[in-house]
């Protein structure tokens, strides 16, 4: 891939040749491996032993039915291979809504991190839900579009075997991002060895090929796959995707290890949210239109990460440690004349980033007296050595930053470093009493360059500067099992997100005297939860939560960032269901029920003052029926819900419409609503559909907004621009912006596996 425009300019990010090097190694190997491989020695113990199965019969096992004793919470749990692979997914990241409570939709293009919603809060594109992949942290701090972003584009849907995930800041284990949520992915150690190819509408295209091989005492697998999607879009997204995968693994998931190499590539072309005055005023001919077909960007991951797992002494060690490449450009226009009246508002979003960690614990017996007791204690790092920012351009070709505003730019070189370490002990009092107590601290320390300082002085600040905090997080929960089939539980605890240096920086400098940002936010959470298992078939889980939020996280539509909010709190419940109804038919059920707001009253920027939380859904759910064995036949259909949302912080209020838009002198005569602006969620209906023809080859159908539901994945309330109203409306006009939920849409895939 060539680099233009940006990569021309002094002190612009470059590819880093190693990264060509392991794409072009890793998508060999899987091809080869995918068409030729032959599994030369049996599957290690724990494997899996899927290398010399063809293509594998699902079997549903309910892994959410076997937690009773273990679980710390009623809000953990794990998601089995069979349920995530039976799940109708449109994009990679939905595997996400497998997690009770979790929505991941889209509001810009296929290439961009899709955003997470949960328990009442809009996480935007990964901020308050920490995810990992076979080890790897995939949240970014301090990052040039949002504050944890967390992009799973790289994740091949046929290599995840299992997801495990907790809620709440309630465990010693989870750190930076994961208060409200976490979700550990786990890939496979071997796959069948097969071919497959995919079609279908919206401009979709996809190949894959996988395989495992017997190497030594372990197993090599690799796998590749190479997708085409246009989406409905006025402008196709002409989204054009690599990844690959090359794994080796030996030994069992209790003395083993593994080493895994990753890499991913991605362009596009991306529609984002639109004025909808736009459409109704002629502007764009309908709501699969664009006001910039330029817009788009280009991302490139590639990784090497080690995972080992070792009895040692009366105890067990496990240890990670990973190495992640990341670039990205996203070519954004939300505001577009609104600054700049001659070229428009696109702005590159740039970074190149470097990541090294590594995380060891240990979990051993050690009896109090009389009393059961396991220690668990760990500890890790992280480095992150980034170059980002935000630069004016106009049809991707970069502008002069002195063209524009100086807030409108920003190029920085950042470092920073993390270290924490935790101890958790779990305690068997009496038969039907134990708890979980934990104790974690969290350092962290970051210093910005700012490559724009002299500009940003001008306007009286800068990113530049060192920040640094230690933050410790108590954790406790109290189980008790009045009955074989029933858990009760009551937890606390501490948690936090990271906020982004610059902001931190910027507080501190700004001659505006803007109050302080804490590099760590605390999250402070209690929870009252109960599990009940009604024989191997059923189970329940009931939780009720509260959070407060030290600064919760808002959206910053004038410049496509995250920033720092004002404190917030938020409380709800949540019920989960899972029946295995027969041998071949499981449903499974999930609501949360959410109610959030600021903590004193915020003015979001377009006239309107109010306590409520931009985006923050108050309730979301999913029912799905997962079918297997019944015949030839398998698959799985969802119901996916979202909630109706505010949009505004509350109604106008003329003090606040003066000072956001200059040429109002009430709400009167503001170009913005009078009252308090909601959006609107939406239901979605998925199918996937599989037949089996013998043992080696399988026809799969995906038919995703089943009833071709008319809604918005995602909408915003924020003031711009258009080119038309540049004269009239200086300051520009308050309205809501939304993307559309594609319409029905059709994916056919045959699997072949190939001869042993």
């Amino acid at each position: 891939m060539s680099c233009p425009r940006r990569c021309e300019r002094p002190g612009g990010v470059s590819r880093a040749p190693p990264a060509q090097a392991l794409r072009a190694l890793v998508i060999l190997a899987g091809l080869c491996l995918g068409a030729a491989a032959r599994a030369q020695a049996p599957a290690p113990t724990g494997s899996g032993g899927a290398a010399d199965q063809g293509l594998q019969e699902v079997t549903i096992s309910v892994k959410r039915l076997e937690l009773l004793g273990t679980a710390a919470t009623a809000s953990e749990g794990v998601v089995s291979e069979q349920e995530i692979q039976l799940m109708p997914a449109l994009r990679p990241a939905q595997l996400l809504e497998s997690v009770p409570g979790l929505i991941v939709t889209s509001h810009s293009g296929e290439g961009k991190a899709n955003q997470y919603l949960l328990r009442g809060l809009n996480l935007d594109h990964g901020t308050d839900l920490a995810v990992f992949v076979d080890g790897m942290p995939i949240n970014q701090p301090t990052h040039a579009h949002g504050q944890g972003y967390t992009d799973l584009s790289f994740l091949i849907p046929e290599l995840t075997e299992q997801m495990s995930y907790t809620k709440g800041p309630y465990y010693a284990q989870v750190g930076d991002f994961g208060a409200v949520g976490s979700v550990h992915i786990s890939y496979r150690d071997t796959i069948a060895d097969q071919l497959a190819a995919g079609a279908g509408t919206l401009g979709f295209r996809r190949a894959f090929a996988s395989g495992s091989i017997g190497a030594g005492s372990g197993v090599l697998l690799a796998a590749a796959e190479a997708q085409h999607y246009d989406g409905p879009f006025a402008t196709p997204d002409d989204a054009r995707k690599e990844n690959a995968v090359l794994r080796y693994s030996s030994g069992s998931a209790r003395e083993g290890y593994s080493v895994t190499a990753m890499y991913y590539h991605q362009l596009w072309t991306n529609t984002t949210d639109v004025p909808l005055r736009a459409i109704s005023e002629g502007l764009l001919p309908d709501r699969f239109g664009t006001l910039d077909p330029t817009d788009g960007g280009r991302a490139q991951r590639a990784s090497l990460s080690l995972q080992a797992q070792h009895d040692f002494g009366t105890g067990h060690l496990s240890a990670s440690a990973y190495f992640i490449y990341n670039e990205l450009h996203l070519y954004n226009d939300f505001t577009h004349y609104l600054f700049d009246p001659v070229h428009g508002d696109q702005e590159d979003q740039f970074e190149n980033r470097h990541v090294l960690g590594a995380h060891a614990g240990y979990t051993l017996p050690l009896p109090l007296g009389r009393f059961d007791n396991d220690l668990e204690l760990g500890a890790l790092t992280r480095h992150d050595w980034l170059e980002l920012g935000r630069l004016p351009s106009v049809a991707r070709a970069p502008l002069p930053a002195t063209d524009d505003d100086p807030s409108f730019s920003n190029h920085d070189q950042v470092h920073l470093n993390s270290y924490a370490a935790y101890l958790q002990a779990t305690t068997h009092w009496t038969p039907t009493v134990r708890t979980v107590l934990g104790v974690r601290g969290d350092l962290q320390q970051g210093t910005d360059w700012d490559l724009l300082a002299p500009l940003h002085q001008s306007a009286g600040y800068t990113n530049g500067g060192t920040a640094r905090q230690f933050l410790a997080q108590p954790k406790a929960s109290l189980i008790y099992t009045p009955l074989d089939m029933l858990e009760l539980y009551a937890s606390m605890g501490r948690g936090f997100h990271s906020a982004d240096l610059r902001g931190v920086n910027q507080a501190v400098n700004s001659d505006s005297a803007l109050p302080p940002t804490p590099l760590l936010a605390k999250q402070e959470g209690q929870e009252l939860g109960l599990r009940a298992e009604w024989g191997p078939r059923l189970t329940l889980t009931l939780a009720v939560y509260n959070l407060w939020e030290q600064s919760e996280t808002v959206l910053d539509a004038d410049v496509g960032q995250d920033a720092a909010g004002p404190p917030s709190r938020r409380y709800g419940a949540e019920l989960n269901i899972t029946y295995q109804m027969t041998p071949f038919l499981e449903i499974y059920a999930s609501y949360s029920g959410n109610h959030t707001r600021f903590t004193h009253p915020l003015d979001d920027g377009t006239g309107h003052v109010g306590t409520y939380i931009s985006q923050a859904p108050d309730g979301t759910g999913l029912l799905a029926l997962y079918l297997t064995h019944l015949g030839r036949w398998s698959g799985g259909l969802e119901y996916r819900y979202l909630g109706n949302y505010p949009l505004s912080a509350g109604p106008c209020v003329d003090a606040a419409a003066v000072r956001d838009l200059p040429g109002a002198t009430s709400c009167a005569n503001a170009p913005t609503a009078q009252a308090q602006v909601q959006g609107h969620g939406f239901g979605e209906v998925n199918l996937d559909a599989n037949y089996a023809f013998g043992a080696r080859a399988k026809l799969s159908l995906g038919i995703y907004n089943l009833l071709n539901t008319h809604a918005n994945a995602a909408e915003f309330w924020y003031v711009d621009r258009l080119r038309s109203e540049i004269a009239a409306f200086p300051d520009g006009r308050a309205d809501i912006h939304a993307h559309p939920l594609e319409p029905l849409t059709a994916r056919l895939t045959v699997s072949v596996a190939l001869e042993p």
